[in-house]
């Protein structure tokens, strides 16, 4: 007798496929996600707005050249595409997507409004919709410099367009799939549409767990406001009796740096073999960002190192308390170094192989495994 889960995967390796990502210009989060619907998929072509992907970074795409849009050949779009923002919306409509049957979005932004017919099924793995024109729009103004003067109206007169393009192009999906219930949650908020939710893959095959534990605390993030490095690192220094290593880098640094004490290891770099062995030695992993869903604490949990984090976002679904860590609930110093606290009065209790367990439901194997489930599901629905 036929296995019907193999019929299914037959059937979707016949299908014509595109997967429309937002750009390639590194290996990060959203990328792990394109490889593996790539290698679910090793018919689909590849779209993206532009392709700048160095050379040592294009192993994931397994040979193939994404099919790119003008904004790749304009001036200085190599360093700064992003200033082209406002558009984003023509050059990813641009996309002649006609002569595939289904088609898969990695959206963060724009992705998501490529332009399909009736025959055609669109499924969007959303990263989240566009933070900068929704939840994040004063912040991002603020920050930018954009909240005032004559670039500021500029900004804000491109931002309230492109909300509204948000708007009517959310409609070109069939289905949203969410890498969170967070973000199931914004996508419910700000498009009014449901979403299944399918957890990013994490390549928990590259960690190992370390059963003695090091006498230290890790934290590893860019560097950058949002991520709240300096309060981690501002908290450690109140603490001079616990050891600190912090890896990362970003314009944050200097901000870091105040806070440097005796206690507090800060390194700008790490390369991926040293990282491992970081966070499988810490005592725990101290996250303090609100992460849409937060791959490197999944990825603590595949080392059997507990996770100490700000209570809100992704961290919620990855953590659990007294299990696999503690969430803290306000994101200041206090908070942190109640956490610590905490932890280290019930250190002992925690068990490195039950947190590897938890972080098994975060793999790369189950992410395909529920990607080609869902796509047959709608694939099949789709064409009765």
């Amino acid at each position: 007798m036929n296995n019907p889960s193999n019929q299914s995967n037959d059937i979707l390796k016949q299908i014509r496929v595109a997967i429309v990502h937002e750009w390639f210009v590194n290996y990060a989060g959203s990328e792990r996600v394109v490889e593996q619907l790539l290698d679910i998929f090793p018919q689909a072509e590849v779209f993206s707005l532009v392709d700048f992907l160095p050379p040592n970074q294009r192993f994931y795409l397994n040979g193939k050249k994404p099919h790119t849009t003008f904004i790749q050949r304009l001036p200085f779009a190599r360093k700064s595409f992003r200033n082209y923002f406002p558009l984003f919306p023509m050059a990813v409509e641009s996309h002649d997507l006609r002569k595939f049957d289904l088609i898969i979005s990695s959206s963060h932004l724009s992705a998501k409004g490529v332009i399909v017919n009736q025959d055609q099924l669109h499924i969007c793995y959303c990263h989240s919709p566009c933070r900068f024109a929704w939840d994040l729009y004063h912040q991002y103004l603020e920050e930018s410099g954009l909240n005032s003067g004559f670039k500021g109206f500029l900004a804000q007169a491109f931002l309230s367009r492109l909300r509204i393009w948000d708007q009517i192009s959310h409609q070109r999906v069939h289905h949203f799939v969410a890498n969170s219930g967070y973000i199931a949650n914004r996508i419910r908020h700000v498009y009014g549409r449901e979403a299944e939710v399918i957890y990013p893959p994490v390549d928990t095959e590259s960690f190992q767990v370390q059963e003695k534990k090091g006498d230290y605390y890790f934290a590893a993030s860019r560097l950058v406001p949002y991520k709240k490095m300096d309060l981690i690192a501002e908290a450690f220094s109140k603490m001079p009796d616990k050891k600190l290593i912090m890896v990362g880098s970003g314009k944050e640094d200097a901000n870091i740096r105040k806070f440097l004490r005796p206690n507090i290891d800060f390194r700008t770099e790490a390369d991926s073999t040293s990282f491992r062995k970081l966070m499988a030695g810490a005592r725990a992993f101290v996250f303090a960002a609100e992460e849409d869903f937060g791959i490197t604490m999944a990825e603590a949990l595949a080392c059997g190192t507990p996770v100490l984090a700000f209570g809100k976002g992704g961290a919620k679904e990855i953590v659990e308390s007294g299990k696999t860590g503690f969430l803290f609930e306000t994101q200041t110093v206090q908070a942190v170094i109640k956490c610590v606290k905490q932890f280290e009065d019930q250190e002992s209790d925690f068990s490195p192989a039950a947190i590897r367990d938890a972080s098994l439901r975060f793999s790369q194997n189950q992410f395909k495994k529920e990607i080609t489930r869902l796509v047959s599901e709608k694939w099949e629905a789709f064409k009765r």
